[in-house]
């Protein structure tokens, strides 16, 4: 089959530039090195402030025992009667509910914090699952300091070494409150998951 001289003029084209390839405009840019500055604050001060900046609520604990304190506090304060927490951990101290659907607010923990877009981490590989922090208006998320890390990448690094093999079959990246603008344009929150993330920090 003959080809056609417009063709041929292409293919002469593709092979001239495959013979002399150009150099990289931005040889630094093929992913080797992190856009982003290293943290100049402490981790969990970064994540503080990316957290409250995305309309989350942040609490610090100096301990378990400040977090217990606190949390009740919040619970009593809000006047929330319906608490949801599968947690083992947590389960006997604030789970008062077997009805995700109807509840209050869901309590669970996580595996990473993102300090640099105040982002919560979460696997099904949790005693939480996949729906506990999206299905209550209110979501509540106990961390630990151990459990920061700086970037997304970092995240997902831990998240392999942890699992080795293994990986759980979701990984959860929630960055504040539920929020669209489709409509509109108009930012509205907790339209298809909680109206309200609170993060409460524990020193480890």
């Amino acid at each position: 089959m003959a080809v056609s001289p417009a063709k041929e003029n292409i293919l002469k084209r593709i092979r001239q530039a495959l013979s002399n390839p150009v150099p990289l405009p931005f040889p630094q840019s093929e992913g080797t090195n992190s856009v982003f500055h290293p943290a100049t604050d402490s981790l969990d001060v970064v994540f503080a402030q990316e957290f409250i900046n995305i309309q989350g609520k942040f609490a610090f604990c100096i301990d378990e025992a400040d977090m217990l304190q606190q949390l009740e506090q919040l619970i009593a304060d809000k006047q929330w009667s319906k608490i949801f927490c599968n947690t083992d951990q947590w389960n006997s101290t604030f789970s008062n509910t077997i009805n995700l659907e109807s509840c209050d607010a869901s309590i669970t923990g996580c595996e990473f914090l993102v300090a640099r877009t105040g982002t919560i981490v979460m696997s099904a590989a949790q005693q939480s699952g996949r729906t506990v922090s999206v299905y209550a208006p209110i979501h509540i998320c106990i961390a630990y300091t151990n459990q920061l890390v700086y970037d997304v990448k970092d995240a997902l690094q831990s998240l392999k070494e942890k699992y080795t093999g293994n990986i759980p079959s979701l990984i959860t990246f929630a960055t504040g409150p539920s929020r669209t603008a489709d409509i509109e344009k108009t930012l509205v929150t907790g339209v298809h998951g909680p109206k309200e993330v609170y993060c409460f920090l524990v020193e480890a």
